[in-house]
């Protein structure tokens, strides 16, 4: 985003949206050693059950979500956090009908996430 201090609605107003996810997806910043991500999942979406070599840890902003993490299910929602290890699948259920906010911190940053959104961007143009 080209600034160190952003706030909710300027990430908002720069996420792309990947229709066949429902979900509208932002990185505002990518240090040498973590990376920050934004995402809002529309009502009906599906956060999809996955794992990755990186650490994630997430913090719920809005909305209402079941979610697992390895063998752990909860329902969760605004204030709520988690925690994924490295190679650990999660993944949730979208509750209700307001759109799932959350903010993810990646270690180390995962450049495959930024590669997933500019591919789905071009496919959205399509």
């Amino acid at each position: 985003m080209g600034s160190f201090i952003f706030s909710a609605a300027e990430v908002e107003a720069s996420a792309d949206f990947i229709p066949g996810e429902k979900v509208h997806t932002a990185i505002p910043v990518t240090g040498e050693s973590c990376q920050l991500v934004w995402a809002k999942f529309e009502p009906g979406g599906t956060y999809e059950l996955h794992s990755h070599t990186h650490e994630q840890a997430s913090v719920m902003i809005s909305g209402r979500m079941r979610l697992t993490v390895g063998d752990e299910v909860r329902e969760i929602g605004p204030g709520d956090m988690w925690f994924a290890p490295a190679n650990v699948e999660h993944g949730g259920e979208i509750l209700g009908d307001e759109p799932v906010v959350f903010i993810d911190i990646y270690a180390p940053p995962a450049e495959w996430i930024a590669q997933w959104v500019e591919k789905n961007r071009q496919r959205a143009k399509k």
